[in-house]
């Protein structure tokens, strides 16, 4: 994260941004974690469907599709758009930073960036410290069965 952006510069000037200030906003609370599985189990969506699970109507998220781009729909065949799962959580996510949090567009197009993005922080640690633990354990297997053939040889 950028600790201070330049927004404006003259020849003889430059202001800066203030940093970010986090006020201590989880994107996912209790409300939304349980809207989320309370989202019907299925491949795709239609978007009637989805305006009904959301709360919001079709038009509202014909429009988001334009405001947030982490929302790239498929079409089908008869160009009909197709909502997967993702798409219907990160709808539910939008409408909670816009709706309960007041977010203007562009704050929530930004807190949404942030979220995704520590979360791809946060499974490539994971990822990181599984695959640490699975090379200790390789380490161990490979010196038992060392000590193994030494005791039957």
């Amino acid at each position: 994260m950028i600790e201070n952006e330049i927004i404006f510069e003259t020849k003889d000037e430059v202001t800066e941004a203030p940093a970010p200030i986090n006020f201590g906003l989880e994107i996912v609370d209790e409300t939304l974690a349980s809207e989320i599985r309370n989202i019907p189990s299925r491949l795709a969506f239609k978007i009637g469907d989805v305006a009904k699970i959301v709360g919001v109507k079709s038009y509202v998220l014909r429009y988001w599709e334009t405001e947030f781009s982490v929302l790239k729909l498929k079409k089908s065949k008869h160009n009909q758009r197709v909502y997967e799962q993702k798409d219907v959580e990160n709808l539910l996510i939008i409408k909670k930073l816009l709706y309960r949090d007041r977010f203007s567009i562009e704050g929530a197009r930004a807190a949404l960036k942030r979220y995704k993005k520590s979360g791809a922080k946060a499974a490539r640690n994971a990822s990181d410290t599984k695959l640490k633990k699975l090379t200790e354990q390789t380490q161990i297997l490979l010196t038992q069965i060392h000590n193994l053939k030494h005791i039957f040889s």
